[in-house]
């Protein structure tokens, strides 16, 4: 703190004498990080026209060294020290106008401190703002200023104004753009050895600018700024050599080049680099060095570098295992930058809760965006959301619309779920002329799922023998590419369900070959029709074939093989074999099945005796409207057998099986003098 005699004295003019060395005394007092002390010294010597004097104290507020920073203000004692002719201050000068001054945001900046000491002070704020920034806190662009400052510092000699001033006539601001009078300029800055000129001389003969292109002048220039560590001339030859553009290719050189930028941060380079050594090429494979280059470009927010590291996590390398959870820590920050193929990649992730926890809102927040950025996957996954109300709301309108853009996306499932929705109804007024259209576009498509649907749209309509045919063609083109959908609808229709006479020959011909390929429902066809004893009757091929059938869970494959099981029919008798069969078919809500295992859980057959499992089996198949069921619940409870006794309960089961016509029922409601039986 000065005293007041000493605060007296520093405000007090300057004598002439004092004047005289004040430039020096502020050098001396700027060394010792004395700034205040070297204004006082420097604006005295700026009033006797010390030109460096009012540069010097430009920087200070430039860099904010003893007061508080403001380029406005710095570029006041620039504009002083301009006219005193600092080709300094000419040049910054010049960059001030050129680039402008915005206000700056954030904690401890202009705003936040106009903005709070408002609150604090009020009225009284607006004194203290123009005291302590009374120059503003911004500078307006204005490029004829610039370009006249940047001309005047290039006329001086200046090798960066020079450069900036062809950079100017290169794109023509604040003068015609020339470019000749632009490479005029970064020649004479090149001369003195100026990196950035011999960059920009490189970038014209690359691109041919105002002269032909000439790929060996613009490495030799290229190669002159990076041999003074010029970061884009070095990722500019890098390239060069990498591509091998106007000489050899050499990746070895491209890969030193690329290293030699990357270690100032350059995210080109780092990215560059990165994949070099992922693949080992031009440099040693090495996989975490490599990562940590993609790491580095990647959080300063290099989108190819976000994406690579993505895809790095994604599929991993050899020696490093993939990283689901990392891989879609980038895939998001590719996603959130309108990425349309990490935006589907997101929302499979989110859909199968890989790498993140399972979200199925998230899922169609991503499908959805992705689609509006025209995905036609994710448009189809979108749509089979809003179809079936998959975290978004049921809307089978925005299914369609969703439908047919993945449609024009050419996907032909989009063809045939529209297809499908007319036909049936779901959501949407049933119109067959539109399912038609659908269903025959989508079977054009050549998809012999979309060809199936096709045929059996054709074989329930009313049709002619044409559209017979048509269907048995493309049930016969899908078939031979291998859809096992197709060959067992050809064995329904050689069957004869859709009208002709059968064809059991050709029908096992067709099962047999879905049924090899797994279907199931043609595997259970074929144990039928062997189990047929006016057909083929084979009972071994009909449990082979059951067999496999209900181990791939086919209700009436269950019921089948527990009944051939039981009666020793084509396979080894095994009674307890027969009642898990039984048992697996009962669970799948086979009603006969449920009966069986009712029955022989109440007589011990197969399985241990269990009367009160037997009645809820019974009362399962009951409720099914089978009215044997009906009848055995009935006894059971009129025995009170499993169950507790209970005569009016038995009563009401008899009922139901009697009004199904069951002669046991009728007669257990005569015997209980119950006469009247419903309906």
């Amino acid at each position: 703190m000065l005293s007041s005699r000493s605060l007296l004295q520093w405000l007090r003019p300057a004598s002439a004498s004092s004047r005289a060395g004040a430039f020096e005394c502020g050098m001396a007092a700027y060394e010792r990080g004395q700034y205040l002390e070297s204004i006082k010294h420097w604006k005295l010597a700026s009033e006797t026209g010390e030109a460096e004097a009012a540069y010097r104290i430009g920087m200070l507020y430039v860099k904010g060294e003893g007061v508080v920073r403001s380029v406005p203000d710095a570029a006041i004692w620039y504009e002083r020290a301009a006219r005193l002719g600092n080709v300094e201050a000419q040049f910054q000068l010049g960059l001030i106008f050129l680039q402008g001054e915005k206000p700056l945001l954030g904690p401890h900046r202009h705003e936040t401190w106009r903005q709070s000491s408002a609150v604090r002070l009020g009225d009284k704020a607006s004194n203290i703002h123009q005291l302590v920034f009374p120059h503003g806190t911004s500078v307006e662009r204005n490029i004829d200023a610039a370009f006249h400052w940047i001309s005047v510092a290039a006329e001086r000699g200046k090798a960066e104004a020079q450069t900036v001033l062809g950079n100017m006539y290169s794109e023509g601001l604040g003068c015609e753009k020339n470019l000749q009078i632009a490479f005029a300029w970064y020649g004479v800055a090149a001369e003195q050895n100026c990196a950035a000129a011999e960059f920009a001389l490189g970038d014209i003969y690359f691109q041919g600018k105002g002269v032909p292109v000439d790929f060996e002048q613009a490495a030799a220039w290229y190669r002159n700024a990076a041999g003074q560590d010029h970061v884009r001339a070095q990722v500019a030859l890098a390239f060069m050599n990498l591509k091998g553009t106007g000489m050899p290719e050499n990746p070895a050189e491209a890969a030193r080049l690329f290293q030699g930028a990357a270690m100032h941060d350059d995210v080109i380079a780092l990215y560059n680099i990165g994949l070099l050594r992922l693949k080992g090429h031009g440099v040693a494979k090495d996989i975490d060095r490599a990562e940590t280059a993609l790491r580095k470009a990647a959080r300063k927010d290099y989108y190819p570098a976000v994406q690579a590291l993505a895809e790095f996590y994604s599929h991993g390398a050899a020696g490093f295992a993939p990283d689901l959870r990392e891989a879609a820590v980038w895939y998001e920050k590719a996603a959130e930058r309108d990425d349309v193929q990490a935006q589907f990649f997101m929302g499979r992730f989110y859909a199968t809760g890989t790498g993140v926890g399972p979200n199925i809102r998230q899922a169609a927040r991503w499908f959805e965006r992705a689609a509006r950025n025209g995905h036609a996957t994710a448009a189809f996954n979108i749509a089979i959301f809003y179809l079936n109300g998959s975290g978004v709301e049921r809307n089978v309108e925005s299914a369609i619309e969703w439908f047919e853009r993945a449609s024009e996306g050419g996907i032909n499932a989009a063809q045939l779920q529209l297809g499908r929705l007319y036909s049936a109804g779901n959501g949407v007024p049933r119109d067959q002329k539109r399912a038609k259209e659908w269903l025959s576009k989508a079977a054009v498509g050549g998809d012999p799922d979309a060809k199936t649907a096709y045929a059996l749209f054709l074989l329930h309509q009313d049709g002619s023998t044409e559209q017979l045919e048509q269907a048995c063609a493309l049930l016969i083109e899908a078939a031979e590419a291998d859809h096992a959908p197709a060959a067992f609808q050809l064995g329904v229709l050689h069957m004869g369900k859709f009208g002709g006479d059968a064809d059991v020959e050709a029908a096992v011909t067709w099962f047999a070959r879905a049924a090899g390929a797994g279907h199931v429902d043609a595997q259970y066809a074929l144990g039928l029709l062997h189990l047929d004893p006016n057909g083929m009757s084979d009972a071994k091929a009909a449990a082979s074939w059951m067999t496999k059938a209900a181990h791939a869970g086919h209700a009436g494959a269950q019921f089948q093989l527990a009944v051939l099981y039981c009666t020793g029919a084509g396979l080894a008798q095994d009674i307890a074999q027969g009642a898990q069969w039984y048992e697996a078919a009962a669970r799948q809500g086979h009603k006969v099945a449920q009966f069986n295992l009712a029955v022989m859980l109440g007589k011990g057959q197969g399985c241990e005796a269990d009367p009160g499992k037997a009645v809820e089996w019974f009362e399962r198949a009951a409720q099914q409207d089978m009215a044997e069921a009906q009848f055995a619940l009935g006894d059971a409870l009129m025995a009170g057998s499993g169950v507790t006794k209970d005569q009016d309960a038995a009563v009401q089961w008899y009922r139901r099986a009697a009004n199904q016509n069951h002669e046991g029922a009728r007669r257990r409601l005569d015997a209980v003098g119950v006469t009247t039986v419903d309906g």
